[in-house]
């Protein structure tokens, strides 16, 4: 009898914490949109909006792509509805942290480009990690608001990039996980027999030269042009260099066979290029 009774506890126990387990794995599926709603949100905002919050966020399920919270679309939702304020009181100082498992100079670069593209030109380098699983990049600028992740998400789509996560550490602090597996530079490509006029800039000039094999470039007369040249591979390995301390009118260039993206730039000065350059593409990788 007594064994029997121990025998009905233990069965009973053991049903009893399956049923827990259950009960708690639906508890944690169904709270992870809800941590996520309030990371973006203050404590006072959430509690007086829970009702309403529960109306645009049905349902669930449409927040979750791919097993994973969409946290661009749980802003974006936020933002619509007048919940999630990015604009500050005033300009101040605003941080933004990345991460990603991608090479960090390609990332870097490409980062670089789409912060520009939405409009953030001057940001400084706070701080760089590069460990066995991620390289982060944190950076500071000062800027009227908070970077609208929508708008940097659709940037990122450009270069083959995504957001997967997204925390609001605080109103003046956002940090971003971005998938850049399948990224590239979003950038002109040539083709054989093409020719190209690149306009006076005071940035360097990027080309996928992917397909091609020479390029002859011809300088004005205007122009005072020391060629800097390099050359890079899909993942912005540098693969070769090409440094003249003299003034070139025109030159010609073989290029390398797995050499994606080229960079033309002037040895000492963007403002030694006063007019354009003219490219001419010639043949077929």
């Amino acid at each position: 009898m007594v064994k029997f009774l121990l025998g009905f506890i233990l069965i009973f126990n053991l049903l009893h914490a399956q049923d827990l387990e259950i009960t708690e794995g639906e508890e944690s599926s169904e709270d992870k949109l809800t941590l996520k709603i309030k990371s973006f949100l203050d404590e006072a905002t959430y509690r007086e909006n829970s009702e309403f919050i529960n109306v645009i966020f049905d349902p669930e399920s449409a927040f979750y792509k791919n097993q994973r919270i969409n946290s661009v679309k749980v802003a974006q939702t936020l933002k619509e509805n007048g919940l999630l304020k990015l604009f500050f009181a005033n300009p101040r100082e605003f941080k933004l942290n990345f991460k990603t498992s991608g090479t960090p100079l390609f990332f870097v670069k490409i980062m670089g480009d789409t912060l520009r593209n939405i409009g953030y030109y001057r940001y400084v380098t706070i701080a760089s990690n590069l460990d066995a699983s991620e390289f982060t990049w944190n950076i500071s600028l000062t800027s009227e608001y908070a970077t609208d992740p929508l708008v940097l998400e659709q940037e990122l789509q450009k270069s083959g990039c995504k957001i997967i996560d997204i925390e609001r550490n605080s109103p003046y602090e956002w940090t971003y996980v971005i998938d850049m597996d399948k990224g590239y530079l979003d950038i002109e490509v040539i083709t054989s027999r093409e020719d190209i006029n690149l306009k006076r800039s005071l940035y360097a000039h990027w080309l996928n030269v992917s397909k091609i094999k020479t390029l002859n470039i011809s300088s004005s007369r205007r122009n005072s042009w020391y060629p800097y040249i390099s050359y890079y591979d899909a993942s912005l390995h540098l693969l070769k260099v090409i440094r003249e301390d003299k003034i070139y009118h025109n030159i010609k260039l073989d290029i390398p066979q797995n050499a994606k993206y080229m960079k033309i730039a002037d040895l000492y000065t963007m403002k030694n290029i006063r007019d354009e350059l003219k490219l001419q593409a010639q043949g077929v990788k």
